[in-house]
């Protein structure tokens, strides 16, 4: 089945309340970080005082939503020791901090007894589900949406649990 989804900054856009984020993966192979990730595996890397540098689109929403009102919160379910990828993220997760988002880490022995989506996700409003779909090498193939009541009541829950479970990005120690 063909399903339009709308750009993130869209769907952010709209958001009167709440968008949670949930990132199950250890390696993620998207283009458009291809070239910073290449640039930080060869030692670069970015500060809070370099911000121009960084500061991109995606930021700019999350702090206009943010502005507004709503809360932003990113859950990341990792495997420990850490993937190369995953220290990545990690090391430029002040950025989303920045911008406004509450980020939590949960190491994925402590999350055996939570049920989990198969996919990583963003919750808008409790009234929308993007998942997001990676190939097994980590490439994005697409989006799909739903607005079924029942698996937004389930998704909800598990990121509720995943959260509460879950390490303040500034208290996560590896």
């Amino acid at each position: 089945m063909s399903q339009t989804v709308p750009p993130f900054a869209d769907l952010l856009a709209n958001c009167r309340h709440s968008a949670v984020h949930l990132e199950t993966r250890d390696a993620y192979g998207v283009e458009n970080e291809d070239e910073d990730f290449a640039a930080w595996r060869a030692g670069h890397r970015h500060t809070p005082e370099n911000r121009d540098e960084w500061w991109n689109d995606f930021h700019s929403s999350v702090a206009e939503a943010v502005d507004r009102g709503v809360k932003v919160r990113r859950a990341r379910i990792v495997s420990e020791p850490l993937s190369e990828y995953i220290r990545y993220e990690r090391s430029c997760t002040f950025q989303n901090v920045l911008a406004g988002e509450d980020v939590r880490w949960l190491p994925r022995r402590m999350a055996s007894d939570l049920l989990i989506p198969g996919n990583d996700l963003w919750l808008f409003d409790q009234d929308l589900i993007r998942f997001g779909l990676f190939s097994g090498d980590g490439a994005f193939v697409g989006h799909i949406l739903s607005e079924d009541p029942d698996l937004i009541k389930n998704i909800s829950e598990s990121f509720e649990s995943i959260w509460n479970r879950a390490l303040p990005h500034d208290r996560y120690t590896t």
